[in-house]
């Protein structure tokens, strides 16, 4: 995005911050290249959304290593709010990114123990022990932080990214289970609790995996993966000797789901010279012959 910072006046950065926030999109560089050279002079003209926009710098001084402006928009928090556990969290932050582990876990063990309810500094250690590259101590902490907060979806997601680090696509699968149930009118959460499945191999798993990218493709019929994914399982099925039904049912529906993703692909899709695409699912079709026993 290319913004003219000289014809812009100090409220046009407040609208413009103000319309970032509402997205809730981070635009770092942006935020911190307007602070510098528009905003910071005159942003005790903003009024009640003068915190606002300091935090909103924080987090994006942050994010583009300038942690002089960080320090800066901090202590005029804390100079107005002294002892805020929202001040203290920012605090943390700055430490994180500096890598300072240690003296950031001990400003979150603080917030802790003057909030057992907050949710943030609970994540915000889980996210450091992730930075250390201690994914079991992780998971541990996660899972202890989950019987807290059980409807939190993007905890779940992330255990269920960890355990898929670690290989434990069963312990990932029952997370996915857990976010569907918050979303089941997602089709991409039928989808990777779908491709979880078919990693997991097997005839039981794949006729699930197959359900799922059903679902998915009944909420989306334009989910590519969703349909290449029902493609695979049928075909899996169709040729397997542990699956003596259906096979026909199989193979019908493996060539429909390939057809509909030859037709998405060659009609509606957006990538530039995606003949190879095309004719790797042409290819496919040689595959749906079932083999003899």
């Amino acid at each position: 995005m290319s913004l003219n910072y000289e014809e812009m006046s100090w409220s046009d950065v407040r609208d413009q911050f103000r319309k970032w926030r509402e997205e809730s999109g981070r635009h770092s560089e942006e935020v911190v290249q307007l602070w510098v050279a528009v905003l910071e002079d005159k942003v005790h003209k903003t009024g009640n959304e003068r915190h606002l926009i300091l935090e909103q710098v924080i987090v994006a001084a942050l994010d583009t290593a300038r942690f002089d402006i960080a320090t800066k928009c901090t202590k005029q928090l804390s100079a107005e709010f002294p002892g805020s556990l929202r001040v203290m969290k920012f605090k943390a932050m700055r430490l994180e990114a500096l890598e300072q582990y240690d003296s950031a876990n001990e400003v979150l063990d603080g917030i802790i123990e003057k909030d057992e309810t907050n949710a943030a500094p609970r994540k915000r250690k889980i996210a450091i022990m992730k930075a250390r590259g201690l994914r079991l101590d992780a998971i541990k902490e996660l899972n202890a932080y989950l019987k807290k907060f059980m409807s939190d979806q993007e905890a779940w997601q992330e255990l269920c990214n960890l355990y898929l680090s670690e290989g434990e696509y069963g312990k990932a699968a029952f997370c996915m289970e857990e976010v569907l149930l918050h979303n089941p009118h997602s089709h991409l959460i039928h989808q990777r609790l779908a491709d979880i499945r078919y990693t997991m191999s097997g005839v039981e798993n794949i006729e699930i995996a197959r359900t799922y990218y059903s679902q998915a493709i009944k909420l989306n019929p334009h989910n590519l993966r969703a349909l290449y994914g029902l493609f695979l399982c049928c075909s899996f099925l169709a040729n397997s000797k542990a699956v003596s039904f259906k096979r026909k049912e199989s193979q019908k529906l493996a060539q429909w789901a390939l057809e509909q993703a030859l037709d998405h692909t060659a009609k509606r899709s957006s990538i530039n010279n995606n003949d190879k695409w095309i004719t790797s699912l042409d290819s496919a079709f040689g595959t749906l012959e079932i083999k003899s026993n």
